[in-house]
């Protein structure tokens, strides 16, 4: 890419980070001044940001039932003709659409379902294949004040085109009719996650984690295929009435070549709030600043708010990110360590420490929301109707006893190791006898008829003891599972010690 066409494109970004951030404050009801937004940028990318920035003004306007007009604006910015300020009026989003009701190629526009700094989005009507579909429409006051914003749009629809995932929105066309490029994508009856969290927020943890493991899983297939997304943020994932989280607009997505260095004006980009510390300091995008941004979904989801008091993209741009991300269970004290401990992983300042990619990102949040199931509930659910057995709990271990015919018993031990949350394992052992020499060749010829867990030695209180023992990946496990191997065990446990010293101690 030229010098000219990559400082062209780094401007484009800016511009989009800027009307993010300004539409952000609008819908948070406060009350932004486009003047402020505008300091200190060269001439052509102010007036390309006024003109976006006056489109997004008005639309807010008339969407509370005011009319603004002209005179309006022509005294704040002489810069633009009162012929420029009315062709923003009319063309308002709110204000008087010439789209809806009408055709476009083959697509019947119904109605208007959002707009954003690349364009706006329809629900509309595919004639031939009469089906409904969600049309993004490239911003007329964009596409004529940025020479480079039609590839932008473009690449969008390659870099989506590419991908098919359940957690993706589908793109299945792009094209232009009359000047007008579109893109036609899956349509999403739904919300997108920001309004999720504006309504509901904050979200209960296994739901949380749940969105962002869909999110997870469709990022994992965009770096798979070489596609750093870029844009994560709740605002750009769809999430359907039964509750499946799809993410979409790859409007700043950039394929990635073995050989690629990006500059770092082409790294600045995205959505500030949402960006990590080392694209603040020039470095490229990758899997792991995706993998950040993801990070922060979550502890919106689970907090309600990002980490951080919102401050401007000129002073990030000036200062970087320098805050920390606090720890989740300092603000919402019943969140579990292992939800704390996905979250500061994911939001590492040093991408170093972060997972890999999406795919790893995955995996740890797949861990941590089998987790969120306690033994508890487990046991409950695998013994709630078993009189015969009973447990007690001692910290995070459980100990399980089953009652026996000829009035025995057999205690079974269940124990989460210690390791990383994504490698936790529940292991379950019986205790049998002592391992003294003498039982040995007993102990080997009971092992070969063991049919569930194995028969093995184990370090006790200082003691080697004959245990039957099992194990089950933590985050994975199943009531049932624990239900049919605590059985096993016992009985299998029960008659070893049975068998080997004709006691019934354990």
């Amino acid at each position: 890419m030229s010098d000219k066409a990559s400082e062209s494109l780094a401007a484009a970004r800016r511009v989009d980070a800027r009307c993010d951030e300004f539409e952000q404050a609008l819908a948070a009801g406060e009350s932004p001044v486009i003047e402020s937004v505008l300091t200190g940028l060269p001439p052509q990318e102010r007036r390309t940001l006024l003109l976006e920035l006056l489109g997004l003004e008005v639309d807010f306007r008339m969407a509370r039932a005011e009319r603004p007009v002209v005179g309006d604006y022509a005294a704040r910015f002489p810069e633009l003709s009162a012929e420029q300020i009315a062709a923003v009026l009319d063309g308002s989003r709110l204000g008087g659409d010439t789209l809806i009701g009408r055709k476009l190629h083959i697509y019947q526009c119904v109605s208007l379902v959002g707009s954003g700094a690349m364009g706006r989005v329809y629900l509309a009507m595919h004639d031939d294949l009469q089906r409904h579909c969600a049309l993004k429409i490239l911003s007329p006051r964009r596409g004529v004040c940025d020479a480079e914003y039609v590839a932008r749009f473009q690449q969008e629809g390659q870099a989506a085109a590419a991908l098919i995932h359940p957690n993706i929105v589908t793109l299945h066309a792009v094209g232009q009719m009359a000047g007008t490029h579109f893109l036609e994508m899956e349509f999403v009856p739904g919300r997108s996650l920001q309004q999720l969290i504006r309504e509901e927020a904050p979200l209960p943890a296994d739901r949380a984690l749940r969105l962002a493991t869909m999110v997870a899983d469709g990022l994992a297939a965009a770096h798979r295929a070489g596609i750093v997304h870029r844009d994560v943020k709740p605002g750009n994932v769809m999430v359907t009435r039964s509750g499946i989280a799809k993410i979409g607009d790859f409007g700043l997505a950039k394929r990635r070549l073995p050989t690629e260095a990006d500059s770092a004006d082409e790294s600045i980009c995205g959505t500030p709030s949402y960006m990590a510390p080392e694209l603040f300091q020039g470095l490229d995008a990758s899997p792991a600043s995706d993998v950040y941004a993801l990070g922060l979904c979550l502890f919106q989801m689970l907090v309600g708010r990002l980490p951080w008091r919102d401050v401007s993209f000129v002073e990030l741009i000036r200062h970087g990110r320098t805050e920390t991300v606090p720890n989740v269970r300092d603000l919402r004290s019943e969140l579990s360590l292992e939800v704390a401990e996905c979250v500061a992983l994911l939001t590492a300042a040093n991408p170093n420490k972060r997972p890999a990619d999406a795919a790893a990102a995955s995996l740890l949040l797949h861990a941590v929301l089998g987790l969120e199931r306690d033994l508890e509930s487990l046991l409950i659910e695998a013994f709630g109707n078993e009189p015969a057995v009973t447990w007690v709990r001692s910290g995070d271990n459980y100990c399980v006893t089953r009652q026996l015919p000829g009035d025995r018993k057999q205690r079974v031990f269940l124990e989460p190791t210690p390791h990383a949350v994504h490698e936790r394992v529940l292991l379950l052992y019986s205790i049998c006898c002592p391992a003294i020499p003498s039982y040995y060749e007993q102990a080997l010829l009971q092992n070969a008829v063991v049919l569930h867990g194995s028969l093995a030695i184990r370090e006790i209180d200082g003691q080697k003891m004959f245990v039957v023992i099992n194990a089950y990946p933590r985050s994975t496990v199943a009531p049932e599972e624990i239900r049919r191997s605590v059985l096993e065990i016992a009985a299998q446990s029960d008659l070893v010690e049975q068998r080997l010293t004709g006691h019934d101690d354990n």
